[in-house]
């Protein structure tokens, strides 16, 4: 197999990970939009593998369940029992019938930093050199934990993994840890995982002993230096989970603005692997996005704004707003403080105004609902001008209704549309009106009560209040002018 194809690449991810103190696996959790396992996937996806298996164990069923919607091509081997890190791979080799062919990666689903480029390396260094083994390394400031690489002195080969809770004084002041990642040949790992013993001080059959088997059997065992310490970082608990967030979000953000977008405090800017920008993008502090969100060409978002699934057209502004599943316009405009439910699609040059929420709803070109308003369930025209404090009545306590409005529609402030109604092209309605019937094209609709003024009532409803005081005093003024 050539370098950037090998014949497999194995996930360990059974462990429980009780460190995390969570109902949810740990190589399930999340960061920057994707799980850890599912960064791992992703980035041994780059590979072109043959075969890709995830070594299942604790909530197996959930686990796998998740591994299905994340990538549908990927196997899995099940551990039964979490006798350690060889037995989970005998385990893979299992799944594809013993013995594989070819070079197989074995990785951790717990380092979700790992990228595929550090991993193809991996690979061409095992090729190039001829390695039976290549373990990936990296040289850290704090070891402790780790597997310490132990070299021969005269050749610089390695001699061993030693384990932290196995290692002497000597061997823990190493500061080449083992990454938990290797590239083996195929072969002659499956036939060297038959001779793994358990006399150690966890009982288990440790994966790096294989490097010892095959350098007694006289094989070459190579290392592979990794640019990056920080890309081996595994997880095992919350402050891990966040630290991980931090340099992958980190890493996002540089290439995006590698690649010609303003984020203006990256510090305070968070978003996920899935997000999208175009060029000169602006992202102002306080921002969130997440899912699959676009940001356009030139378009402006944030501060304080959080937009899931959504996509902003080019030159348009988001400010203060949350966003889920909808589409904003080319050089629309929306918030501060609006809110976009699914199903919004905002048309061209629209407006969603302050406190503004809208669900399911299609708004035409140069729409404008400014202030104060809930539109759900609806479909306005073109060039309409809903007025302030509006409410789209949607809802009848049992079952959703539509509103329509036409295009170059004017609609008065505090009107209520009761579901199902339909405003025709160019009407207008007076402000207060309750409207529960079609209005025609161009016509005007007026649905409130009348105006009814009853003289003196606070003198005589609400006597010596203050109102009463003013009106009286008013009156008196008045009747000073004849």
């Amino acid at each position: 197999m050539s370098a950037t194809r090998p014949a497999a690449v194995v996930v360990l991810a059974a462990g429980e990970g009780t460190r995390m103190k969570s109902a949810t696996p740990k190589v399930l959790h999340e960061i920057c939009g994707r799980s850890l396992v599912g960064h791992v996937v992703a980035a041994s996806r780059e590979l072109d593998p043959t075969h890709l298996v995830v070594v299942v164990g604790h909530a197996r069923e959930q686990v796998t369940a998740h591994l299905a919607g994340v990538d549908a091509g990927v196997r899995t081997a099940v551990q039964h029992e979490q006798n350690g890190t060889g037995h989970a791979v005998r385990m893979a080799l299992e799944e594809l019938g013993g013995t594989v062919d070819g070079t197989v990666i074995v990785v951790c689903g717990d380092t979700p930093l790992l990228t595929g480029e550090t991993l193809r390396a991996l690979a061409a260094t095992h090729e190039a050199d001829g390695n039976a083994v290549t373990v990936l390394t990296a040289e850290v400031p704090d070891s402790t934990g780790y597997g310490r690489i132990v070299r021969d002195p005269a050749t610089g080969a390695v001699t061993a993994i030693v384990e932290h809770k196995d290692a002497t004084d000597a061997q823990r002041a190493i500061r080449e840890i083992n990454s938990g990642v290797f590239a083996f040949d195929g072969a002659l790992l499956a036939d060297a995982l038959g001779k793994v013993r358990t006399d150690n001080s966890q009982g288990e059959e440790y994966l790096t002993d294989v490097l010892g088997i095959l350098r007694e059997a006289g094989h070459r065992v190579g290392a592979a230096v990794g640019s990056d310490h920080r890309q081996i970082l595994g997880i095992n608990n919350r402050v891990q989970l966040a630290e991980a967030r931090a340099l992958m979000n980190a890493r996002l953000l540089e290439r995006a603005m590698l690649a010609g977008v303003t984020v203006v405090d990256p510090g305070s800017v968070f978003v996920d692997v899935t997000v999208t920008f175009g060029q000169d993008a602006l992202v102002h502090p306080g921002t969130q996005l997440l899912g699959d969100t676009h940001v356009g060409e030139g378009a402006e978002v944030g501060p304080n704004t959080r937009l899931k699934d959504t996509r902003v057209g080019a030159g348009a502004r988001v400010d203060n707003t949350v966003a889920d599943g909808a589409v904003v316009g080319d050089q629309a405009t929306v918030g501060p403080f609006a809110y976009l439910r699914p199903g919004t699609d905002l048309g061209a040059k629209a407006k969603a105004g302050t406190y503004v929420e809208m669900k399911n709803a299609t708004i035409g070109e140069g729409t404008k609902v400014p202030h104060l308003s809930y539109v759900g369930d609806a479909t306005i025209g073109e060039y309409t001008n809903i007025g302030a404090a509006s409410v789209f009545v949607n809802y009848d306590g049992e079952h959703k209704h539509h509103t329509t409005v036409g295009s170059h529609c004017k609609t008065g402030s505090d009107n209520m549309f009761v579901a199902p109604v339909t405003i025709g092209d160019g009407a207008y309605t007076a402000a207060g009106s309750v409207i529960t019937k079609d209005v025609p094209a161009g016509a005007l609709a007026v649905a409130r009560g009348q105006q009814r003024n009853i003289e003196g009532w606070v003198a005589r409803k609400r006597p010596g209040s203050a109102a009463a005081t003013a009106a009286q005093s008013s009156s008196e003024k008045d009747s000073g002018h004849h």
